[in-house]
């Protein structure tokens, strides 16, 4: 039921009503229905006190003749606090105004439930000429309101330089702060009103006073990109390289969050791009984070290597990581290093222990990213976990293909979790194709079928995962035979050996991958290609990946041979 009609019928649709003021004075009326429920709308005429629609309408003489017949007209509200003259000050009613001071001046200076006085109501309203009025009154300009705002610091708020005037020529402390220590220059600033900002200056605001969090205005100013006010601020002699309490500079904050025009007035400034927060970052690193492009060429001329190289982290890692390939790609342009590392106490945060741009990248599994890192000469094999290992994963058949292509070691292993074999393989052992192609680039297929225990008995399995991210966590070394013989696997022996065959010279299985092949009646003619002697084509082929070696493996194609060799070094004939 919409308002109206309640009020129309509230006897019908509602149990009681209860009246109150709102926050810019109006009186209203909620009612509550039968099921519980409000409804709220401004008060209805009948319902609104004489002498409050009086003050509202400006009926001047209807309120002398209220006075004259005795009418009480000192509080007239239900909220506590609130009284005739915040009614007339925040309707703008400056002749009833003086009318009520003249009854009752002891009012002036009264607060309502939230510590507002009349004057502050006025300024809150802007409503000019009610606040002349009360300070001509004698209104104390420096009362607080419960957020310990004065009304100097409401008409910064309100943008009303006018104002602004009328309170200081009265006295107004102009570097009074509020609960968070926000001055009237802070709120001029964060509101770009330069005319305001030159009053407060030439009044005497203290120009590097920090709010709470350590914010000086000309760090709000670089924060909100308030280029006129940031400029005027700077004439004026403020700090340009003062920090907050993160050792965060203006600087940094505008490029932060993207602000060109300010970052282009600080640095021409001479603005220092070398200054670190807490966490060891510069601007550079913040700007590149966020994809600022163009703040980043900007920074790049006047930033230290060596002053990068001691934060523990490169602009790099962080344009990887955030997928910001354009500022990725100006970063390598510039020269920075592809290889640079992160200092072992950044490289812990992250669980995989990683340290290079690449690793980050793969992560994400951007491959054009990758792309530009390898060819600007970035090493595939540096990370603790090596990347190869990551974009096995994910099953990405092309960031493995690439990094491949760039000499990523294919018999890497986990390193704490170690393997008689490749943890590469271990990983695909449920995708066939991405194992070949780990083969193909000379993955040691050899190790996979070679055993401690031979045709002896082995040991019960151990419940142990196929692949350990966790850095803390010690595995016993793991054998290929144990491997595939869990439950998860096991289904997939078969092919898998024969793929494995197809690598190898003449080698003889252990009892454990006997008895997986010997588990299904359709491998037991893989079974039998161990027992037959190789043929001369196979053994061939093996001893030319041998004298290749496995990191050229991948570059048999460049070789300028015929199709049909190049197919049949590559196990497509």
């Amino acid at each position: 039921m919409k308002a109206e009609s309640l009020l129309n019928c509230p006897t019908s649709e509602a149990t009681r009503s209860y009246t109150y003021i709102s926050s810019d004075g109006t009186r209203c009326v909620a009612w509550r229905r039968y099921d519980g429920t409000f409804y709220t709308t401004k008060e209805p005429e009948d319902l609104i006190d004489p002498v409050v629609g009086v003050i509202r309408s400006g009926s001047v003489d209807v309120l002398l003749e209220m006075i004259m017949a005795g009418r009480n007209v000192r509080d007239r509200s239900q909220q506590q606090g609130w009284n005739t003259l915040h009614e007339a000050a925040a309707h703008g009613q400056d002749k009833c105004l003086r009318v009520l001071l003249t009854v009752h001046p002891e009012l002036i200076d009264s607060c309502d439930m939230k510590r507002r006085t009349p004057l502050f109501v006025a300024v809150e309203s802007d409503q000019v000429a009610c606040v002349e009025c009360l300070l001509n009154w004698g209104a104390d300009p420096n009362i607080s309101n419960k957020d310990r705002e004065t009304a100097l610091c409401k008409a910064c708020d309100v943008e009303n330089a006018e104002m602004v005037k009328l309170l200081l020529n009265v006295g107004a402390d102009v570097n009074k702060s509020c609960s968070q220590g926000w001055t009237p220059l802070h709120e001029a600033v964060c509101r770009n009103n330069v005319e305001i900002c030159e009053i407060l200056l030439k009044a005497g605001a203290k120009i590097c006073t920090p709010n709470t969090y350590g914010l000086t205005p000309v760090f709000v100013a670089a924060q909100t990109g308030n280029v006129e006010a940031l400029g005027l601020l700077l004439q004026y002699g403020a700090n340009i390289d003062s920090q907050a309490g993160d050792g965060a500079t203006a600087l940094f904050e505008a490029c932060k969050n993207g602000h060109e025009r300010a970052v282009r007035l600080l640095l021409l400034k001479n603005a220092d791009a070398n200054k670190q927060t807490k966490a060891g970052l510069l601007p550079l690193h913040i700007a590149a984070q966020h994809g600022h492009y163009e703040i980043v060429s900007m920074l790049i001329p006047v930033t230290c290597r060596t002053k990068i190289h001691c934060s523990g982290i490169s602009p790099l890692h962080l344009a990887a990581e955030h997928d910001e390939d354009y500022v990725l790609e100006l970063l390598i342009q510039a020269g920075f290093d592809v290889n640079a590392l992160l200092t072992p106490g950044r490289s812990c945060m992250y669980q995989d222990r990683r340290t290079t741009a690449l690793y980050f990248s793969v992560s994400n599994g951007n491959i054009e990213a990758a792309a530009m890192l390898l060819k600007a000469g970035a090493n595939p094999n540096l990370d603790y976990f090596r990347p190869i290992l990551v974009a096995l994963r994910q099953g990405s058949v092309q960031m493995v293909q690439l990094l491949l292509d760039y000499g990523a070691d294919v018999n890497t292993v986990f390193p704490n979790s170690p393997t008689t074999f490749p943890s590469t393989v271990s990983i695909c052992m449920n995708c066939l194709p991405m194992l070949k192609l780990l083969m193909d680039n000379g993955c040691d297929a050899l190790s996979c079928l070679q055993c401690r225990y031979g045709s002896k008995s082995h040991p019960p399995l151990k419940n142990c995962t196929k692949d350990n991210f966790d850095v803390n966590k010690e595995e016993p070394c793991i054998q290929f035979c144990e491997m595939i013989s869990r439950p998860t696997v096991c289904h997939w022996a078969g092919p898998i050996i024969d793929l494995l065959l197809d690598y190898v010279g003449n080698v003889k299985l252990c009892s454990r991958l006997t008895e997986q092949l010997d588990s299904n009646k359709e491998w037991l003619c893989i079974k039998e290609r161990t027992r037959a002697p190789h043929s001369m084509k196979q053994l061939c082929r093996l001893s030319i990946h041998h004298s290749v070696g496995a990191q050229r493996t991948s570059r048999i194609s460049k070789l300028p041979l015929p199709k049909r060799l190049i197919q049949y070094l590559h196990h497509q004939e």
